[in-house]
């Protein structure tokens, strides 16, 4: 992942091959039969212990590096779920375990390329064990998924993987400043809303106006190039860590940057390119929360992680592991304030979420068993 953004950036001339990157793409996903396999396919094996394909892990491990050589504007995190959970899958056939010792085997292959992927163990476990059936926790998975996290987390150290972390100057706190916390937050659930709806509305569209997946993602991927034409910079292609960075060690965004990446995403996603839409939630957030601060007088740094965490929230309903996510990445010196936020943006982002087949089982507002799919 980081020779592709690399070499991309040394290269620009590979985003006109872009369409061309989407072809391969779909002809690697008809050689190996995994059409309609994504994160979904995942959490529906644990839910109704499906087994995961062994040919998910190198279609999806390929197709991701593709979409970000020719940049296209995807995270990581998707193909770290997917090999995760086909791993683990394959590992506990490996072991002849039974349907219920198969599910904590996929939970802890999630957990593990999650940890190894973003350095962040403790998030990876929570996000895992609370991303399948929101309101129920699999504790009997706990110690195996962390266990795996750790482990994994080792090893990517040991090839000088560095860890995601940020840093972000608050020197002296605003008055009501939980208010303005507060008030952060709810703007930026409504933000993963949109992010979900304008995903989910966007795969709609393009399957609906293009039946063909080869015309498909190579329109997609003409649009991307045209859009990077239109905006005169390669910010919105690839994951854009360097943008998430600026804007909470920096305190500068663009003031439309959140837009420009909520479109470029969901063209990418929606028209078949393959990689995962948490860490363009951070980009969103972070970019929304450094634009927002300025006008709620928080810090812009400040105001960028907590919009990472929020939008993180809102768009996958996992209230802990984003709480967790926020000391991980920043420290635990204003969880107060990450807590307040993180709780506000998932009451207030309603029943939408990035992974449709996501069960929320319990109601965000009342203590009622609901038992809906995330839309």
């Amino acid at each position: 992942m980081n020779w592709a953004a690399a070499f991309r950036a040394a290269h620009p001339w590979l985003l006109w091959l872009l369409p061309i990157g989407g072809l391969l793409i779909a002809a690697i996903y008809r050689l190996t039969k995994m059409e309609n396999k994504n994160t979904n396919a995942i959490i529906d094996a644990i839910h109704f212990g499906d087994k995961v394909p062994l040919l998910l892990v190198p279609a999806i491990y390929l197709s991701t590096v593709i979409t970000h050589l020719f940049g296209g504007s995807a995270g990581r995190e998707g193909a770290a779920l997917q090999i995760g959970g086909s791993l683990g899958c394959y590992v506990g056939q490996l072991f002849h375990l039974d349907e219920k010792d198969m599910r904590i085997a996929t939970l802890c292959g999630m957990s593990a390329v999650f940890s190894a992927l973003f350095g962040t163990p403790l998030t990876a476990t929570i996000f895992a064990l609370e991303v399948i059936s929101v309101g129920v926790f699999y504790y009997s998975a706990l110690v195996p998924c962390i266990v795996a996290s750790l482990a994994a987390l080792a090893i990517s150290n040991a090839f000088g993987i560095a860890p995601t972390h940020f840093t972000f100057a608050l020197t002296a706190a605003p008055r009501l400043l939980l208010l303005r916390v507060a008030a952060l937050a709810a703007v930026c659930s409504l933000m993963s809303i949109l992010f979900c709806v304008t995903m989910h509305g966007t795969e709609r569209l393009f399957a609906g106006r293009i039946q063909n997946p080869w015309l498909r993602i190579a329109a997609g991927g003409a649009i991307v190039v045209v859009l990077t034409l239109l905006v005169g910079t390669g910010d919105y292609n690839g994951a854009g860590m360097d943008v998430i960075t600026r804007a909470i060690e920096g305190g500068q965004a663009a003031p439309d940057a959140f837009f420009w990446k909520l479109l470029f995403t969901a063209v990418t996603i929606g028209s078949g390119f393959k990689g995962g839409e948490v860490v363009p939630t951070f980009f969103i957030g972070a970019t929304l929360g450094c634009v927002l601060g300025g006008l709620l007088g928080i810090p812009a740094g400040f105001a960028a992680a907590l919009g990472l965490v929020c939008v993180f929230c809102g768009a996958v309903n996992c209230p802990i592991a984003s709480i967790v996510l926020s000391i991980e990445l920043f420290g635990a010196g204003q969880l107060v304030y990450f807590a307040l936020a993180c709780g506000i943006a998932y009451m207030l982002s309603g029943y939408f979420g990035l992974y449709s087949s996501q069960k929320i089982l319990y109601s965000k507002l009342r203590t009622e068993f609901i038992n809906i799919h995330a839309k």
